[in-house]
């Protein structure tokens, strides 16, 4: 069976300055995936404003041009208010996601870092040096990231999640099961919506092997009794290949087994016969 990543398309909202471009090259060139949202203005269409209306602060420019994916200009800005502001670390954070977004991950890495250094319970900054050492598939270090942003923000599902990946690609599976059960108890419609707060925190949702990958989210479902959702992935996990064979043996899907929709999935596929003439 043939494994492709998996990807979520990302939109984030950010601020910049003139700063040299950021060659890719330096960095992973490949395509991954962010889940990151914010809202932006609408009633801000242009650079200029009209004398009567309220002028933008310079981390609302910032924040514009992030979400007008001009991450270039976004990170010029963002670092004339960490210059100005070195122990802000909203401001170090969004100047490692601006970097982050033209996949220069040294210098992104290197503003989490200091945001963490500078505020040590800022959560957000913790889970995207985890991000980093994803994508790196630095998997033992994205998941001590991980926890240590789940010391800080046990509430949030999205740092389970993160660590259920990295738990996934390093094999781990059960650990990985049971970071996703926890995402889903926390917030049951986690996997259907995008999970990011604020536009400050960065989730990599690509994985290696898929089928199994959906097998788990599946699994998930049906331990938290969500039998149409547990549906839906053992569908996914066999349309990419994956045998649902472990099913009939595996408790976890005991509540799920009677089900026509389940009992459809899991049959046999009949022996096809050559007619006889």
């Amino acid at each position: 069976m043939k494994q492709t990543p998996m990807a979520v398309s990302i939109s984030i909202l950010f601020l910049a300055a003139a700063l040299p471009s950021v060659s890719q090259t330096t960095e992973e060139t490949h395509r991954t995936a962010f889940v990151s949202t914010m809202q932006a203005s609408s009633q801000v269409s242009t650079a200029a404003a009209a004398p009567a209306e309220r002028q933008l602060s310079p981390e609302e420019i910032g924040d514009l041009f992030m979400a007008r994916k001009q991450y270039r200009e976004a990170a010029g800005a963002y670092k004339q208010l960490s210059d100005l502001n070195p122990r802000n670390a909203v401001y170090l954070n969004k100047l490692g996601i601006a970097f982050h977004q033209q996949a220069a991950l040294s210098l992104a890495l290197k503003y989490y870092e200091r945001a963490a250094k500078v505020d040590p319970k800022y959560a957000d900054a913790q889970n995207n040096i985890g991000t980093v050492w994803y994508q790196r598939k630095k998997y033992g270090k994205a998941i001590k990231a991980y926890q240590k942003a789940l010391k800080v923000r046990e509430d949030m599902p999205v740092l389970y999640s993160n660590l259920g990946y990295a738990y996934f690609e390093d094999k781990k599976y059960e650990e990985s099961i049971a970071s996703f059960r926890t995402a889903l108890a926390k917030d049951p419609l986690f996997f259907e919506h995008n999970a990011s707060r604020n536009g400050s925190l960065l989730q990599d949702r690509s994985v290696s092997d898929r089928g199994r990958f959906y097998f788990l989210l599946a699994k998930s479902y049906a331990e938290s009794g969500n039998v149409g959702r547990c549906i839906l992935y053992l569908r996914k996990a066999k349309d990419e290949g994956y045998a649902l064979a472990d099913v009939n043996k595996d408790a976890a899907f005991t509540l799920v087994l009677k089900d026509p929709a389940v009992q459809e999935l899991l049959a046999p596929k009949p022996v096809e016969t050559s007619q006889q003439p």
